[in-house]
């Protein structure tokens, strides 16, 4: 093959821990010979490296080709709306370019900074699975603009998707487990420090009186440092902070700890009738990896008239979310993208308040619908996964959905729905759940007429409740009464999102198959 370039050379000397931490012996991996060169084949890849590194390398040239054109025009076009949209542009395609980057990078070097399982092919997975989310939100957020900038780049953004889309099914697409033990990259002083996770010191206190390091919070974000594979714990005392709070990239393993739901809340009114992209209209955002939140609320107080309104979105990769409320209307929890796991949290909301193609697990939740406008459907889940070979789903296990208080006294009225498919791929499943009288018998609601209901993937099993009756549930193709454990295990904690080599480390409470805990 002809000379590499520079730029080849290193992605290729990036990826040779990849081959190399596949297995533990060199019986597992092969190797490929060029006239320069020597390198290993890893078996978590059905292509050579050398397509694989190709395909990412065109589709990182393409990601800069389409940055390039964004930021050249956005100061020639005006507009609130635009500015928000040409803002989560140049956001989301960044994100990408870090997932290609630490889909070719990734190895087990516990000393390294990949913050990942420990199970290359399921990591692979996840993070090409969230690159290809992203050009599909930077499209969506240029809705209500003018069309001229989302034309110049629509072109290059579906070669970004489809470029990844040929990736996805070349990696070894095996079923995640877990041995119960730490990941690799947790350091032996972390763990110590998570174990005793209740008595630890943190290492900046906001506070709303003066009494701590900060007012704000996002002044304590900004001391936090770049790609720590150490905790930062940043303690916010109760009151109510008005700001919009976010945790970019490069700000890995923050934990921020509160005094309790309704007690540490934080809350901003950003919605999509007032000018926002329902990406940026979150009140709090985090994109850094290995986020913990714990004790405090998450709200958006704009109102079910104002339309989109997120209150919370993730893009962090192995993050947890534990005894926290998510609070507002429509679009509430926005599970963007990568791994999240959510424990004994609250979840209120209207229209499809639990979306997004993230790979999600909640446990022990409470999930409860509000009063949207009038002659409002409420849906509980909307999730969008666009390509089977994506990673992503939502697990809902051991919780309890019903109707918030204000929607008590409508719930004959008000219809409420575990979910719709925001796209063609959505994938749900809710088992072991309390299901109350407001959800509707059919369970289930179409997105637009028949539109993906033979390719979605929802199912249920073991539920009970009023609403968990199944004899006049939806009869669609993509829809699934779960009879056995071994049908449903897929979409345990242990396999759904690999929990056992992730989550001991974050010091919180999970149950990884059937059994509550």
């Amino acid at each position: 093959m002809p000379n590499p370039t520079p730029t080849l050379l290193l992605l290729l000397l990036l990826l040779l821990p990849c081959a190399l931490s596949t297995a533990h012996s060199p019986a597992a991996a092969t190797y490929s010979r060029s006239p320069s060169r020597q390198f290993y084949q890893t078996e978590c890849l059905k292509v050579p490296i050398s397509q694989f590194l190709g395909t990412l390398q065109s589709t990182l040239d393409i990601i800069k080709d389409v940055t390039s054109i964004i930021s050249n025009f956005g100061g020639f076009l005006g507009g609130h709306r635009l500015s928000n949209a040409i803002s989560d542009c140049l956001d989301l395609l960044d994100f990408t370019t870090d997932a290609l980057s630490w889909s070719i990078s990734a190895s087990q070097n516990p000393k390294g900074k990949n913050n990942s399982t420990g199970d290359l092919s399921y990591d692979l997975k996840t993070w090409l699975s969230a690159a290809m989310v992203n050009p599909d939100t930077c499209i969506e957020g240029f809705e209500g603009t003018n069309t001229l900038l989302k034309s110049l780049v629509a072109g290059g953004l579906s070669q970004i998707t489809s470029s990844i889309q040929e990736l996805l099914p070349n990696i070894d697409g095996k079923t995640p487990s877990g041995d119960g033990g730490f990941p690799a990259w947790v350091q032996h002083e972390d763990r110590k420090l998570l174990a005793a996770i209740n008595g630890v010191t943190p290492d900046v206190v906001v506070a709303k009186d003066g009494s701590g390091n900060f007012t704000a919070i996002m002044d304590a974000v900004a001391a936090a440092p770049e790609y720590s594979m150490k905790r930062f714990v940043i303690y916010v005392k109760g009151g109510v902070y008005n700001e919009y709070v976010e945790i970019k990239k490069k700000r890995w393993n923050i934990m921020m700890v509160g005094d309790g739901i309704n007690r540490t809340i934080i809350t901003g009114n950003r919605n999509f009738i007032d000018g926002w992209t329902t990406f940026r209209s979150a009140t709090f955002a985090v994109s850094g990896r290995g986020f913990i939140a714990r004790d405090m609320t998450f709200e958006n107080s704009a109102g079910p008239a104002k339309h989109q309104a997120v209150a919370f979105r993730s893009d962090s990769d192995l993050s947890v979310y534990y005894r926290v409320e998510v609070r507002g209307y429509q679009d509430s929890l926005y599970t963007h993208t990568m791994r999240q796991f959510y424990r004994d949290c609250v979840i209120r909301g209207t229209v499809d308040f639990i979306f997004g193609n993230a790979a999600a697990v909640f446990q022990n939740c409470s999930i409860l619908a509000r009063k949207g406008l009038d002659n409002q459907k409420n849906t509980i889940t909307a999730h969008g996964k666009k390509d089977p070979n994506q990673a992503t789903g939502y697990s809902i296990q051991f919780c309890s959905i019903g109707a918030d208080a204000d929607l008590l006294p409508f719930a004959n009225s008000s219809y409420t729905y575990l979910g719709r498919p925001w796209k063609n791929f959505s994938t749900t499943v809710v088992m072991q759940s309390y299901i109350s009288a407001a959800v509707r018998p059919e369970g289930w609601l179409e997105w637009n007429g028949p539109m993906y209901l033979d390719t979605l993937y929802y199912g249920e099993y073991m539920n009970y409740g009023p609403g968990a009756a199944v004899g006049r549930r939806v009869r669609w193709p993509g829809f699934h009464l779960l009879n056995s454990s071994s049908e449903a295990s897929n979409f345990t904690v242990a396999q759904f999102i690999e929990g056992n080599l992730w989550l001991p480390s974050t010091g919180v409470r999970y149950s990884a198959g059937f059994q509550q805990v």
